[in-house]
C-alpha cells in the first residue's frame, strides 16, 4: 500500500474508532468501574441460573433462526440468480420491500395475524380445520417466525451477492464433461456460493442475538432473550450489570464466530474441494 492509499484509510479507522471503540470502552468502564474496579457484575450473571438459561436460550434462537433463514433464502436466492437478467430487479424488488418498513411496524403485523381473533384463526375457522382459535402468539413459534420472516432478505441478498460472482461457465463445463444437474451443482456451483452463504449466516446470527422488539411482543416469559434482559437493567439503571451482560454475549459472539471462520475455512479449502 502506497503513502497515498494509507491516508485514504484514516477515515475509515477513525469512524470505526468512534463509532465503535470508544462505546466498547465505555461498556468496559461501567461493567468493570462501579465506581472501582470490580467483578461483581459478572459474578452475579455466572452465579445465577436464570441468567445462564436466558442465554443459552439466547444462542439456541440465534443458531435456529440463522440455519432457518440459510435453508430458505439460498434457494431463493438461487432461483433469483437463474432467471432471466431482466426478472432479477423485479424479484430483488420483492425481496427487499419488507425492509423498507420497521421492525416494530412488522412485528405488530405479526400480532394481528396469529392472535387468538387474527387473521390466520379466522381463516381456519371460516375454513372448519379448527372449531376454537389456537394459540399461536406468545409462544416460541412465533418469535421464530416473526425473526425468520424480519431477516431472511438479508439472508437473500447476501447469497445472491455471491452467486452472481460465480462464472456460471464453470457449471456448463461441468454439464459438457457429462456430470449431470445435481452433481454440477453440488460439486461445482455449491462449493463456490458456501462461503457467501456462511456469511449470511453468521449475519444473521449476530443480528439474532441483539433482538428484544420481537421477543417482548410475540413471545412469552420463557423466550426472553439477553437482549430484552439488558433492555430491562437500564430502565432499572443498573447500568453496570447491563454493561456486564452486553460484554458477556460480545466475547460469546466473537468466539462463535472465530470458530466458524476456522471451520469454515478448513472446510472450503479441503482436499477435496480442491480436488473438485
Amino acid at each position: 500500500m502506497s503513502p497515498g492509499q494509507k491516508w485514504t484509510v484514516l477515515p475509515a479507522l477513525a469512524l470505526a474508532l468512534v463509532m465503535f471503540a470508544v462505546p466498547v470502552a465505555l461498556i468496559f468502564r461501567e461493567a468493570l468501574f462501579d465506581p472501582a474496579f470490580t467483578l461483581t457484575h459478572f459474578e452475579r450473571f455466572f452465579g445465577r441460573p436464570v441468567f445462564q438459561s436466558v442465554f443459552r436460550n439466547t444462542l439456541m434462537v440465534a443458531t435456529i433462526v440463522a440455519t432457518a433463514c440459510l435453508l430458505i433464502g439460498y434457494p431463493m436466492a438461487l432461483f433469483i440468480v437463474t432467471r432471466p437478467p431482466r426478472w432479477r430487479p423485479l424479484l430483488l424488488f420483492l425481496v427487499l420491500v419488507p425492509l423498507w418498513m420497521s421492525i416494530l411496524v412488522r412485528t405488530y403485523a405479526w400480532m394481528v395475524v396469529l392472535g387468538r381473533e387474527g387473521m390466520l384463526n379466522h381463516a381456519l375457522l371460516t375454513l372448519g380445520l379448527i372449531e376454537t382459535p389456537l394459540q399461536m402468539l406468545y409462544t416460541s413459534g412465533a418469535v421464530y417466525v416473526a425473526m425468520v420472516q424480519i431477516l431472511l432478505p438479508i439472508m437473500v441478498i447476501t447469497c445472491y451477492s455471491a452467486m452472481t460472482e460465480i462464472d456460471m461457465g464453470l457449471v456448463r463445463a461441468a454439464r459438457v464433461m457429462g456430470a449431470g444437474p445435481v452433481r454440477a451443482f453440488r460439486h461445482v456451483f455449491l462449493p463456490l456460493s458456501l462461503e457467501g452463504a456462511l456469511t449470511g449466516w453468521a449475519v444473521i446470527f449476530i443480528l439474532s442475538l441483539g433482538f428484544f422488539i420481537v421477543p417482548a411482543l410475540v413471545g412469552g416469559r420463557r423466550d426472553a432473550l439477553i437482549g430484552n434482559m439488558i433492555v430491562n437493567q437500564v430502565a432499572q439503571t443498573n447500568w453496570g450489570f447491563a454493561a456486564a451482560m452486553a460484554i458477556v454475549l460480545l466475547a460469546a459472539t466473537i468466539i462463535l464466530l472465530a470458530l466458524l471462520r476456522l471451520l469454515a475455512s478448513k472446510f472450503l479449502h479441503s482436499p477435496r474441494q480442491e480436488s473438485t
